[in-house]
């Protein structure tokens, strides 16, 4: 199928008209803001925000949403009042297994007792694990931060388990039963394609960008961050004698997966918890992404939207009406790729002007605000993107 897909932005989010079954997509740009993804007109928005706000919430989703954001409301407040540091030695645990950071310990390390805040292989290892359940703990670091601590939550509110958000013994066992002896770490070899890119330094200025062919990757790291949703920075501290810029060269990554679950239905995102969560047609919860929501400046919307369609690698319109970047006055269109404003795919939502959408910096997802939509990282908003359809509702909760 051959669709032209139109495309803008207001409040920095843009507008496409699209198909998400479409197998080839042509882009391009129009001046003014245009009605979300397939949306023909006016009333045609109106008629699907009214039909979206309809829809209530199952009495087990809404079960399932009040265990897990009571934990994860829980986490932030207990996160304000402690400091990161990691606490005392742990009582069991060898020193090896508390910090070799080596293939065939990241493998293996095992839960011990009061691990402490901090980070350790055996976060490393459980954020793997999370990952590959589809409570995304966001880039993966080994740290327990607040992310993994509301994929914990997550992982044990879709599998029968009090949702803590601690990483106690049941949860950690039913999380290692669960990769059907999958291992969380492996070697990777550095490919021809993965050295040659494309690659590009990307300028600041939005004026600059908007000359460049693409918003590539700048470096192989940064490329393989995303490809194996793992924080830079870590990826380097796991391969501390590798330069990343010879065909052949085999580093530690990730063994993450990039699917979710078939038949989503619902997405709830909670601003408070800067969380997405997702329901499928059962209304059994299934996945979450921690998520930048909005901010005080520019609020995400209120009430119940629809997905409209999804648009991968979308050009992405500036307009100063909206915000000012730098000293750019005038209109700007800037090219696709995983260095857009918007990442590398855009889900478009029944609410004018906004939408789900990846980001070019994935380690500070939750940890800022964003132009009123929901801003996921790149390889999250990917998964999403695969398998969310036209009609999915989703619904902005406070």
């Amino acid at each position: 199928m051959f669709v032209r897909s139109l495309l803008a932005v207001s409040l920095s989010c843009l507008m496409l008209n699209t198909a998400s079954a479409a197998s080839e997509v042509q882009q391009s740009v129009v001046e003014d803001p245009i009605n979300p993804l397939v949306l023909d007109n006016k009333a045609a928005s109106e008629i699907m925000e009214a039909s979206a706000s309809d829809v209530q919430m199952t009495p087990q989703e809404q079960k399932d949403f009040n265990q897990v954001t009571k934990t994860v409301e829980a986490i932030d407040e207990t996160s304000e009042k402690k400091s990161e540091s990691p606490s005392t030695p742990v009582a069991k645990g060898t020193k090896a297994e508390k910090t070799a950071w080596t293939l065939e310990n990241l493998n293996s390390v095992n839960w011990y007792d009061n691990i402490g805040k901090g980070q350790f292989p055996v976060y490393a290892r459980a954020q793997v694990m999370l990952n590959n359940m589809h409570a995304s703990p966001g880039a993966i670091d080994g740290t327990s931060g607040k992310n993994m601590l509301k994929a914990v939550a997550s992982f044990q509110q879709m599998n029968g388990l009090k949702p803590t958000g601690q990483l106690d013994k049941n949860t950690w066992d039913a999380l290692v039963a669960a990769q059907n002896g999958r291992d969380a770490y492996m070697s990777y070899t550095i490919t021809d394609a993965d050295i040659k890119g494309p690659y590009a330094q990307i300028p600041h200025d939005y004026a600059l960008q908007a000359k460049m062919k693409g918003l590539y990757y700048s470096r192989v790291t940064e490329m393989l961050g995303e490809k194996f949703h793992i924080d830079e920075a870590f990826l380097k501290q796991l391969n501390p004698k590798a330069n990343f810029n010879k065909v052949g060269q085999t580093v530690l990554v990730p063994n993450v997966r990039n699917n979710l679950p078939e038949n989503i239905h619902l997405i709830i995102a909670h601003k408070g918890a800067k969380q997405l969560y997702l329901f499928n047609d059962k209304n059994q919860m299934v996945g979450s992404f921690p998520a930048t929501i909005g901010s005080s400046d520019t609020p995400s919307p209120t009430g119940t939207y629809k997905v409209t369609g999804v648009a991968p690698n979308p050009y992405y319109s500036y307009s100063p009406s909206n915000f000012v970047q730098g000293n750019n006055h005038k209109p700007l269109t800037l090219p696709p790729g995983p260095n857009a404003p918007v990442g590398n795919i855009w889900i478009g939502l029944s609410k004018k002007s906004f939408g789900i959408h990846g980001t070019p910096n994935p380690s500070t997802i939750s940890k800022t605000a964003s132009h009123g939509c929901i801003r996921l990282t790149n390889w999250d908003a990917n998964d999403l993107g695969r398998k969310v359809k036209s009609g999915v509702v989703v619904k902005f909760v406070d």
